[in-house]
């Protein structure tokens, strides 16, 4: 008989995405979400407090370095993360059924390994999936949900397919998962996210778990396929495209103001504004070389004359606007009618490749706005540094992705459980 209620365990939490997703299909219950760094989980701890009314978020967020698994499972008193009773306590009697998150992608996505010297090889997070593994191991949950950049596909850093390792790693920790990893692949603007963003999705079943009508690792593998080969299509063809447009056009309009404001040790370039029941829409300052740029590139769209659309156009303007060269291009402006580009956790360093569509705002996206594409409500308020914002979402899985997943596995356990 299916439980009303599953729950899960999430690794590698961030601020939240995976979590608030499953918690909006209301099926699951949060039980407890390992993250290190600090701004994540202070944001962590409010959405679990605020929106989900969990009175005891301040010891369910663990702040913590996961490779220190046997610490995090029976409790810490440490300098740097302070101090909690550890999984095992927290968690009690309880049984664990699905573990959900995936390691920081920097070291698989294609972009670190093109910034870094080394192409990522020495980077510790190349292999914190054995962290996660090792939490599977000792909870045993049935199910896990594990998700990370398309880049973990090519991923080699000692010259073995970071893939294989991971496949294998997941058989000898006792779960059967899709034979092949490339046809995990999903873009989240396929299921109704205002955003391109392509992730592998691994789910993992484990291999002693009884189902109805289902024995052996045959039958558990043929609910890995039907989740891949029926659910996940069926939920795609019932999702709406949503655009840009949809996403941000009814937040409030920031414009460029002709003097510099300053307050509360910020400075802007454009009329500031907290409104109620928006949070985080304050833009970044931009100076008067780059807002004369942005107005150019949007014009240029709204015109219909297009006249930097290509590449080459783009950096040719990059060029004479800084005197700089770039391999790459480094402007973008969002399109109204289409999906935006993928939100990354760079965001925090720039937002040339996230221009706000209105070129009279002239002007990058805000927290507020990147938090919209990547589908987090407008009551998820984000802590921190701004940019320690940018980069918590950027980071994050689409909320209403997560919400996707959660949904389609609800269905494999109203079925088999």
């Amino acid at each position: 008989m299916a439980k009303s209620k599953y729950n899960t365990i999430d690794l590698f939490a961030g601020c939240g995405g995976l979590m608030d997703g499953f918690m909006q299909e209301g099926a699951y219950n949060t039980l407890a979400c390992v993250e290190w760094e600090t701004f994540p989980c202070l944001t962590l701890a409010k959405r679990l407090k605020t929106r989900w009314k969990h009175k005891n978020a301040g010891e369910e967020v663990i702040r913590f370095d996961i490779q220190r698994t046997e610490e995090l499972i029976n409790g810490f008193d440490d300098v740097e993360y302070g101090k909690n009773p550890g999984l095992n306590k927290l968690i009690g009697t309880k049984k664990v059924d699905i573990v959900i998150g995936g390691p920081p992608c920097q070291a698989y996505s294609l972009a670190g390994r093109i910034r870094d010297p080394h192409g990522m090889k020495d980077d510790y997070r190349n292999y914190l999936f054995e962290s996660y593994i090792r939490i599977l191991e000792y909870f045993k949950p049935s199910f896990f949900i594990f998700e990370n950049v398309v880049g973990m596909l090519s991923a080699a850093p000692d010259g073995t397919p970071i893939v294989d390792k991971i496949r294998k790693a997941f058989n000898e920790a006792g779960y059967l998962v899709i034979d092949n990893f490339k046809n995990a692949v999903f873009d989240v603007a396929d299921f109704g996210i205002p955003q391109h963003r392509k992730r592998v999705i691994i789910f993992g079943v484990r291999k002693d778990s009884v189902f109805k009508n289902m024995n052996g690792e045959d039958g558990i593998s043929s609910i890995i396929n039907e989740f891949y080969g029926e659910i996940m299509p069926k939920l795609k063809k019932e999702s709406k495209p949503r655009t840009v447009r949809d996403a941000i056009s009814d937040l409030p309009v920031l414009m460029p103001t002709k003097d510099v404001i300053r307050t509360n040790g910020h400075k802007y370039s454009h009329a500031p504004i907290e409104s109620e029941g928006v949070f985080n829409h304050n833009p970044r300052f931009h100076s008067e070389r780059d807002q004369k740029v942005f107005k150019l590139l949007g014009e240029d769209l709204e015109s219909g004359r297009k006249e930097y659309v290509s590449i080459e156009a783009l950096k040719d303007l990059y060029t004479k606007v800084t005197g700089k060269k770039s391999n790459i291009h480094k402007y973008y402006v969002l399109r109204w009618d289409e999906q935006s580009n993928t939100i990354p956790a760079h965001l925090y360093k720039d937002g040339m490749r996230h221009i706000h569509p209105d070129p009279k705002q002239a002007r990058s996206i805000t927290v507020r706005e990147a938090a919209r594409l990547q589908t987090f409500a407008d009551d998820f308020e984000f802590l921190g540094p701004t940019m320690a914002q940018y980069k918590m979402i950027g980071n994050a899985v689409p909320s209403d992705f997560a919400k996707v997943i959660a949904k389609g596995l609800h269905e494999l356990l109203n079925k088999y459980m």
